[in-house]
């Protein structure tokens, strides 16, 4: 009986633990992985942070940027400032807090590996940000965001990175995640994301 105990508990952690993949999207003509790690081999180039959001500032932090409007802002920045120094780069990387760093592949791009990336997770749950997953999936139920209100208490000086944004969603679908309703949350764009749940 303990040695059957023993392997559902490891059966457990293992589906618990398993690696979501997802083919990344480009932005401005730049490969962007969003809180996902590239399958290919990668040397940094260099990093960049973020300043005030001039946009959430003059609106007093009510009306705030989605995590798209961040994203193609960054992206923007990045290439302009790179083309100008010319700094040679493959792709975007953001891991947490706010700051994207820029790498390049080291290895041969194959049609297996091309944009591929497993998605980290965000209070337990895989989120695939501006991402598509590998796996087919239906969608269960549109998830809203609402005011972030850390920027509104601040007038927009200090502004969500881009997990604080998603732990609004991954806090709404905790529950239905653990009694595996959904399987994960993609977001696209705008300040609404999807819970999906993948076909067996």
């Amino acid at each position: 009986m303990r040695n059957v105990l023993s392997i559902l508990f490891l059966l457990l952690v293992l589906s618990s633990n398993a690696q979501e993949k997802a083919r990344v999207s480009s932005v401005n003509g730049v490969e962007i992985y969003l809180l996902a790690e590239p399958v290919r081999e990668y040397e940094i180039v260099k990093g960049d942070g973020k300043g005030i959001q001039w946009g959430s500032f003059i609106t007093g932090g009510l009306i705030n940027e989605s995590i798209s409007t961040k994203v193609s802002k960054y992206v923007k920045k990045l290439v302009k400032a790179y083309h100008e120094e010319n700094i040679q780069f493959d792709a975007i990387v953001y891991s947490n807090g706010k700051q994207m760093t820029a790498i390049k592949f080291t290895d041969e791009k194959t049609p297996e590996n091309d944009k591929l990336a497993v998605v980290q997770k965000i209070n337990g749950i895989p989120f695939f940000v501006m991402n598509e997953p590998v796996k087919s999936y239906d969608m269960v139920k549109t998830i809203g965001g609402g005011i972030k209100w850390k920027s509104a208490l601040t007038v927009g000086l200090v502004n969500n990175s881009i997990e604080q944004d998603l732990m609004k969603f991954a806090k709404k679908m905790k529950k239905k995640y653990m009694s595996k309703q959904i399987s994960a949350i993609v977001y696209y764009r705008g300040k609404k994301s999807d819970a999906i749940k993948f076909n067996e």
